[in-house]
C-alpha cells in the first residue's frame, strides 16, 4: 500500500487479499489512536476469532502485545472489549479490573437494574466470592442500555409525529410513559457498565 496512506484502507486491502502477516504489520506498525486505528484493530480481531490453533495466535498474540503497550488506558480498554465482541479474549488480568460475583451484584443493586436480564445473556457464577466475565458483563451491559434508548428514541418519534392538533389519546400517553421507563433502563445499564470498567489498567 501507499505510505502514509489510512490504515482502515491498507487493513481493508490485505483482509481482501487474505495477507494475513501484513494486515498485523499494518496494525502494529502504526501508532495507536481511537479512530481509525481503532477500528482497524477491530477488523484484525474479528478475523483472529474465526481462525483457529497457529494461524489464530499469530494474529491473536502480537495485537495482545500492542494493546498491553498502549499508553492511552481508555484506548487499550475499548480495543480489548472490541476484540471480546469479536470473540477474543486478548485480556488475561493485565487491562480490566476484576469483579466477583458480590462486586457485580452490589453494582446492579445500587444501579437498578436486574441481573436476571443480564444472566440471559453472560454466564454468571452461583458462588459470591468467584471471579466474573468483566468484558462479558460490560458488553451486554451496553446492548441493553442501546437496546433501551433505541426503543426509548422510536416512541418517542411516534408520539412526536403527530399531525393532528388534538388532546392526546391515551395509548399516546403509554407510549411516552414506556419511553420514558426506557429511557431511565437505558441510563442504568449505561451506569451499570460505566463502574465495571472503573480501574481498568
Amino acid at each position: 500500500m501507499f505510505p502514509g496512506g489510512r490504515v482502515t484502507d491498507e487493513v481493508e486491502y490485505y483482509r481482501s487479499r487474505r495477507e494475513l502477516r501484513n494486515l498485523v504489520r499494518t496494525v502494529t506498525h502504526r501508532t495507536p489512536e481511537r479512530l481509525r486505528w481503532r477500528t482497524a484493530a477491530s477488523v484484525v480481531t474479528s478475523i483472529a476469532g474465526k481462525l483457529e490453533g497457529l494461524e489464530r495466535m499469530r494474529v491473536e498474540e502480537p495485537v495482545r502485545e500492542l494493546i498491553l503497550d498502549i499508553d492511552d488506558r481508555i484506548l487499550r480498554r475499548e480495543v480489548t472489549l472490541d476484540a471480546r465482541l469479536n470473540g477474543v479474549d486478548l485480556d488475561r488480568g493485565e487491562v480490566l479490573p476484576r469483579h466477583t460475583m458480590w462486586d457485580l451484584t452490589r453494582t446492579a443493586y445500587l444501579s437498578g437494574v436486574d441481573l436476571e436480564a443480564l444472566a440471559r445473556h453472560v454466564r454468571l457464577p452461583g458462588d459470591y466470592f468467584k471471579r466474573i466475565d468483566t468484558a462479558g458483563v460490560v458488553l451486554v451491559s451496553r446492548a441493553l442500555s442501546t437496546l433501551h434508548g433505541n426503543r426509548a428514541q422510536k416512541l418517542l418519534m411516534r408520539v412526536n409525529n403527530r399531525k393532528e392538533k388534538r388532546p392526546m389519546m391515551r395509548y399516546e400517553q403509554m407510549m411516552l410513559d414506556r419511553a420514558s421507563y426506557d429511557t431511565e433502563l437505558a441510563r442504568r445499564w449505561a451506569a451499570l457498565a460505566r463502574t465495571m470498567v472503573k480501574g481498568s489498567r
